[in-house]
Parts: structure tokens; sequence; C-alpha cells
């Protein structure tokens, strides 16, 4: 354990930053898995609807560090990719 007042305090902020990132990281793969879901049903509508969400999410998670925003474009548009092969 830290011994300085800082050492402590960044200490206790990157517990917190640490959970924070899981859920978030959390959030992305479920919505991920709704949509290859709904992929994997041939349901286009379904898909279209939780890839919404997917985006938003990724978008957010870009914008507060968690993922590198390169990455969060990548993956929301292989998955767009992904259901315009359905129509």
């Amino acid at each position: 354990m830290a011994n300085h007042k800082s050492a402590i305090k960044r200490h206790r902020q990157s517990l917190v930053r640490n959970l924070r990132n899981r859920m978030t990281k959390t959030r992305i793969k479920n919505s991920v898995k709704a949509v290859n879901t709904a992929i994997e049903e041939n349901d286009a509508a379904k898909a279209q609807a939780a890839m919404k969400d997917v985006t938003s999410i990724m978008d957010k998670a870009a914008r507060k560090n968690v993922i590198h925003w390169r990455q969060a474009q990548r993956r929301v548009s292989r998955l767009q990719q992904a259901i315009n092969k359905l129509a």
C-alpha cells in the first residue's frame, strides 16, 4: 500500500476508474452480443435497433478513453456491414 497522501489518493482514484472501465466494457460486450444474436437469427429490424445502442455505448466509451476511438469506429463499422449483408 502507498505511504504518501497523494499516492493513497491516486490508488483510490485508480480503483474507481478500474470499476467504471470494467462496467463500460461489459456493457459493450453485452450490446455487441445482442447485435450478433439478431444477425444469426436473420432479424434485420432487431439487429438495427440493437445497433443503435451499440453505437451510442461505443462512442461514449471512446469519449471517456475506455477504448480507443479508432477501435470503436472499426467495431461499429464491422457490425453495420454484417447487418447490411442481411438486407
